[in-house]
């Protein structure tokens, strides 16, 4: 297997697959902030302005089933210049976008297109990197897509507050317009002589062989149960903290960067558990879910005991600790066993992920929201329990 020499060549695709890897939490966490702000722009509901955040994931979860095995197909340089041209074209329509529905069908051509980036970081560094090194290389990945959230809602608060919702968009246009430059220097990590046959048959041929991988199913819905919890957490929290517990956007902002911290912490720590033995990673998922899952129960319990800011803080960093562990871990466990159809395989876990995501957000606008983002975090955590415990991964090996 291929293996690029330079050092500054790996440094810089290390940070650029990590930065494309966050560029949907980043199109998704920026604009958070604003969504109280934005109610009263487009004169609507909290629950109608969140379908911007759902569709916004379903273009995420769409465009990684599209786009993946395409690029197992035509190459991954060329399906990301293409799916960063129509995030650039998607966030010009969001920016000029009057009214909500027609925002709302641009985030979700702007998930579509941001969704090339997420894929393709998790094909290329399959392509090039296998066993522990590919174990760590999505570790360090997950890191950096973990801190993406701190600089998102931080700068999100921040412009809000001086120009509007509007300034946000345009820093996600300018982001994009970095990633596109920044594209130039990628070096195609697929050759002709690696890639998927011609039709469809082929394509569905992956998907078969794929969705009868041993394990690979078990961790990849795992990965998507993570996804469904921490999307119960990012679409409840604006309105938790900005209007029960009365803090400002920039309040809130610093709340969220901090909580972002915590997930990449766990994410960097993960990589203490991984060895030539595959067992590590999964005792790295099996760690960070029952960590999930107590810190969700405890979110439950404390809702019902105190109403404090302390109380909530504190148990939903514990959840989000161990979702850092489940991010790159779930993620590994599944990408190995897809290697032969990666893009495929990338495209499933994306894309189960933020489809999940998609579906649990407006979840916790029904009845109290505090307690439905609770109920669904724990639900949902609950889920990849049972799913990593009792699913068989022992004969899987890296």
């Amino acid at each position: 297997m291929e293996k690029e020499s330079s050092q500054g060549y790996f440094l810089y695709l290390v940070l650029f697959l990590g930065l494309l890897n966050g560029f949907g939490p980043f199109v998704i966490d920026m604009y958070l902030p604003a969504l109280p702000e934005m109610t009263h722009v487009f004169k609507t509901s909290a629950s109608v302005i969140q379908l911007g955040l759902t569709f916004c994931m379903g273009g995420l979860a769409v465009g990684q089933v599209l786009l993946g095995p395409v690029s197992d197909r035509f190459g991954r340089k060329a399906v990301l210049l293409f799916s960063l041209f129509l995030y650039l074209s998607a966030t010009v329509g969001c920016l000029c976008s009057e009214s909500i529905w027609i925002f709302t069908f641009f985030r979700f051509l702007e998930g579509i297109g941001a969704a090339g980036g997420i894929v393709l970081s998790r094909s290329v560094a399959t392509d090039l990197y296998h066993g522990r090194q590919l174990a760590k290389i999505i570790a360090f990945i997950s890191a950096i897509n973990g801190l993406a959230p701190i600089a998102a809602p931080l700068s999100g608060g921040l412009v809000a507050q001086i120009v509007g919702w509007r300034g946000i968009f345009l820093i996600l246009l300018s982001l994009g317009i970095c990633l596109t430059l920044g594209s130039l220097f990628f070096r195609e990590s697929l050759p002709p002589d690696r890639r998927s046959g011609a039709g469809w048959k082929n394509v569905l041929k992956g998907f078969g062989d794929i969705l009868r991988e041993k394990g690979f199913i078990p961790a990849s819905l795992a990965y998507a149960c993570s996804i469904s919890a921490i999307f119960c957490y990012i679409s409840a929290a604006p309105f938790i903290i900005q209007q029960e517990y009365n803090l400002s956007g920039v309040q809130f902002s610093l709340i969220f960067a901090f909580n972002a911290l915590v997930i990449a912490c766990g994410s960097i720590l993960s990589v203490k558990f991984r060895s030539v033995k595959f067992s590590s990673v999964e005792k790295s998922l099996k760690f960070g879910a029952l960590l999930a899952f107590f810190g969700a129960g405890c979110c439950l319990l404390l809702y019902f005991l105190s109403q404090s800011l302390l109380a909530y803080l504190v148990p939903v960093a514990l959840m989000l600790f161990g979702l850092g562990f489940m991010f790159p871990s779930s993620t590994t466990l599944a990408m190995e066993k897809g290697r032969k159809y990666a893009g495929i395989a990338s495209s499933v876990v994306g894309g189960l992920g933020y489809l999940a995501g998609g579906l649990a957000a407006p979840l916790v606008g029904i009845g109290d929201i505090k307690l439905a983002s609770f109920s669904w975090s724990f639900v949902f955590l609950l889920a990849s329990l049972l799913l990593i415990f009792f699913c068989d991964h022992r004969k899987t090996r890296l």
